[in-house]
């Protein structure tokens, strides 16, 4: 499927070119980096988890009438998908607290939300990914004002899917990021990935951390996180 001309390689995914100039094929690794670059380590069986847990909440998105860039699974851990110019800029979504807006804020951790936060960030690896407010996502004209109104609708409507169905099989979807682009059309539709390299999940009973968390704070048990949340999107 793919002709092999590496289009470019991020810390988890090379994408490639393929036949068709307006797709492309996303194959996600199991190189496994936090803060920045700073931590490296490999989670075994990584990417194939997170193509396939990638695909099918990208499918189940679809069906809720979210556009993705998905195509099709081509390969256990490779994703056909639609060629977007992407936005330079992460929303991130907090239905919990953890993480940075811990540190940042003080909530405790595990704190439950009032409302849904978004939170967004600029794709600048220089810059260390800072978080910026809507106004200078507009005097930087990263989004447009209208764009950027779809996009935070379309995060919320997003989180409210992935809530009902990860709360279905006994998970917290504590926080997680986004990345939306445009088609060749000028549609804006979401890409990247959905994984437990870019959400928090928390078993609901025992709020044990089924994500990333697990090797970026050392707990152990990472390659089980992953396997335990393929195990339960594919319920």
């Amino acid at each position: 499927m793919t002709n092999r001309n590496k289009i470019y390689e991020g810390k988890a995914k090379i994408v490639w070119a393929t036949e068709k100039p307006e797709e492309v094929a996303q194959q996600f690794k199991d190189d496994a980096t936090a803060f920045d670059g700073k931590k490296k380590g490999q989670i075994a069986r990584k990417g194939v988890r997170n193509a396939r847990i990638s695909a099918i909440l990208f499918k189940l998105l679809e069906e809720n009438g979210i556009a993705t860039q998905l195509v099709d699974q081509i390969f256990d851990d490779t994703l056909l998908c639609k060629k977007l110019v992407m936005y330079p800029v992460e929303v991130v979504v907090r239905n919990y607290a953890a993480g940075s807006i811990c540190k940042r804020l003080g909530f405790e951790e595990g704190a439950r939300l009032k409302e849904p936060l978004l939170e967004f960030f600029l794709k600048d690896d220089s810059l260390g990914d800072p978080m910026v407010a809507e106004a200078h996502i507009r005097e930087l004209d990263l989004v447009g004002r209208e764009e950027l109104a779809e996009v935070k609708r379309l995060v919320l409507e997003i989180n409210a899917i992935l809530s009902k169905f990860f709360a279905d099989r006994g998970v917290m979807l504590v926080d997680f990021k986004l990345e939306f682009g445009k088609d060749g059309d000028g549609n804006i539709v979401l890409g990247d990935e959905i994984s437990p390299d870019t959400c928090r999940f928390w078993d609901a009973s025992t709020k044990k951390k089924l994500d990333k968390d697990r090797f970026r704070r050392d707990l152990g048990d990472v390659e089980e996180a992953y396997a335990e949340m393929l195990k339960r999107v594919e319920k």
